[in-house]
């Protein structure tokens, strides 16, 4: 089994690559999202509009608990993390992570309706996936592959 450290830096690895998450606050259910970071021990930021619900919630500067999931593109990783969810709209950060996809949904970096949300994750609950292929095998061989997912899960700090 991966240890923590290692768990830790593949879920960084992942978020980074493959970026789009389901985020869920206080009273909003789940969207997809796509997860920024400026840089390697940084928060993870979202660019949201006012218009939406997650926009909504937080206004005001209301800090909500929020819980972001992650399934990697080649479902090698799933993730779980908890943490404070805060609006955020910080210039400096909008200007190093605006990129042609954030722009093609406002009308500028100064659009009265963009809003960023800036998420401090707290503890994630990671697992890796064993390859289905040899599972698949294992089954085929007798194998029970039940053993091989037994205790796959680790809590890991953020």
């Amino acid at each position: 089994m991966t240890d923590a450290t290692e768990l830790r830096e593949k879920f960084w690895k992942h978020l980074d690559s493959d970026r789009t998450v389901m985020l869920c606050a206080d009273g909003v259910p789940p969207r997809p999202m796509t997860a920024m970071r400026e840089d390697e021990s940084g928060p993870i930021w979202f660019f949201t509009s006012i218009e939406t619900e997650m926009g909504q919630a937080s206004e005001k500067g209301r800090t909500l608990s929020a819980v972001m999931m992650l399934t990697s593109k080649n479902h090698e990783l799933f993730a779980s993390a908890v943490g404070q969810l805060k609006q955020d709209n910080d210039r400096t950060v909008i200007d190093a992570l605006w990129n042609p996809f954030i722009a093609a949904w406002f009308s500028g970096k100064d659009d009265p309706k963009l809003r960023l949300l800036r998420f401090e994750p707290e503890q994630a609950e990671v697992w890796e996936n064993a390859n289905s292929l040899f599972a698949g095998i294992k089954l085929l061989l007798g194998v029970d592959p039940k053993k091989d997912f037994k205790d796959q899960a680790k809590k890991i700090a953020l």
